[in-house]
């Protein structure tokens, strides 16, 4: 499932580069300068399910209000606010008077029909009374990596938020399949960050924020307040989600990275602390901040790129061109080609192997598969003549866009 959230955030990089242009405030993410990103004007919030549920007894409808009272403070004070809100399989488990989350998809998919109804209807009410007209987005895999649908929703989040709309956000599960999924909505917020180019992004959820153990069978377990979203051994203290939700802490960590690569910092932090919220907006540490910088920014994506399974499209590349990428950490040249593979677009992921289909890198090709086949072979200076345009491109995967495998 990550590696599909990877593709869709890469897409929404791109694409911001020329159809969706929304005003950055750039948080620079250390430690000394926490404050300073805390007091931003575009926040993403995400409410899990762990949360939102009242201890499986379905919405915890006195919580909702309290977090909506948080949020709409926030929002009447010239925030932009976005909400990503789970709950809806959660809260048809319990309106069905199931025992546990269902593992078939079509009973899955009838929980999640079942639970937004309320889910929604909790939300809107919550909002409406502090004056916050709020709207349901329902969202999936494709709707974020197709570009069509990439440009209707971030056409449709621009205007709600000229209107002063609060935008609700939820993974539309009663279509999703595995191949179209999210895998959990921390993700998602991660996405909706970039796609908003948010200043902060929150995580709210049932822990105080990231321990150096599990704190629920190790009393001696210390929370980070503050640590590199790229720091690996995050991974090896997070635990595992419970059974309502279909995150954990580790999903977390992996959403955290994702918007560390737009540059947006996050913070995982108690949803049941007191005006949690608008404290950690106004700049005050609470839960674990995981930062972001330019360095952790390059890590980020080379290790993004790293872990894809699925690939637009190949490369065959010579030996030259093996030596200038393994010794040399050289961008590859179109002349290096030796056969292009599939069917891509600029942008895309692709992966470069050698003569006997090895993989050497994967990366972000600057070119459609239709011209890389055109100018494979040729030298740079053959590449404007060849494109017939004022043609500035000249690298086929540059070394910035690329990880190497090998």
């Amino acid at each position: 499932m990550l590696s599909q959230a990877i593709m869709a955030f890469n897409l929404i990089k791109k694409l911001h580069l020329t159809d969706y242009d929304c005003q950055l405030m750039t948080a620079n993410a250390s430690p000394s300068s926490t404050k300073k990103a805390l007091k931003s004007n575009t926040i993403v919030v995400k409410i899990g399910s762990s949360l939102l549920t009242n201890n499986g007894k379905g919405l915890d409808r006195t919580a909702i209000y309290e977090w909506a009272k948080q949020i709409a403070k926030l929002h009447n004070e010239g925030y932009q606010v976005l909400l990503v809100s789970s709950g809806a399989v959660a809260e048809g488990v319990v309106r069905m008077n199931l025992e546990e989350r269902p593992k078939k998809l079509q009973a899955l998919q009838a929980c999640a029909a079942i639970g937004q109804m309320g889910l929604i209807e909790t939300w809107w009410s919550a909002l409406i009374q502090y004056g916050v007209q709020s709207a349901q987005l329902l969202l999936t895999h494709d709707d974020l990596a197709n570009r069509n649908r990439y440009l209707n929703t971030a056409s449709t989040l621009n205007q709600l938020l000229e209107w002063r709309v609060l935008p609700v956000i939820n993974e539309n599960d009663t279509v999703s399949v595995d191949e179209i999924k999210f895998g959990d909505n921390d993700s998602l917020g991660a996405m909706v960050a970039a796609m908003v180019k948010a200043d902060l992004y929150i995580i709210l959820t049932d822990q105080q924020g990231v321990f150096t153990d599990n704190p629920r069978t190790n009393p001696d377990a210390k929370l980070i307040k503050t640590e590199r979203a790229m720091a690996d051994y995050l991974f090896d203290v997070a635990g595992d989600g419970g059974k309502l939700g279909r995150g954990g802490m580790i999903t977390k960590i992996r959403a955290a990275r994702l918007a560390a690569m737009g540059g947006c910092p996050t913070v995982i932090v108690s949803g049941s602390i007191d005006n949690v919220i608008n404290r950690v907006v106004k700049g005050e540490s609470l839960g674990t901040m995981l930062t972001t910088n330019d360095d952790d920014k390059r890590i980020a994506k080379k290790q993004w790129l790293a872990a894809h399974l699925r690939m637009a499209g190949r490369l065959v590349i010579d030996d030259g061109a093996v030596d200038a990428i393994i010794k040399n950490n050289k961008s590859l040249l179109p002349v290096g080609v030796i056969e292009v593979q599939g069917d891509f677009d600029e942008g895309d992921v692709v992966e470069c192997v050698d003569k006997t289909g090895v993989r050497i890198a994967v990366g972000q090709v600057d070119f459609s598969s239709n011209e890389a086949r055109r100018i494979a072979r040729k030298r740079n200076s053959d590449i404007e003549a060849i494109l017939g345009k004022n043609e500035e491109r000249h690298v086929m995967v540059h070394r910035d866009n690329m990880a190497i495998i090998v």
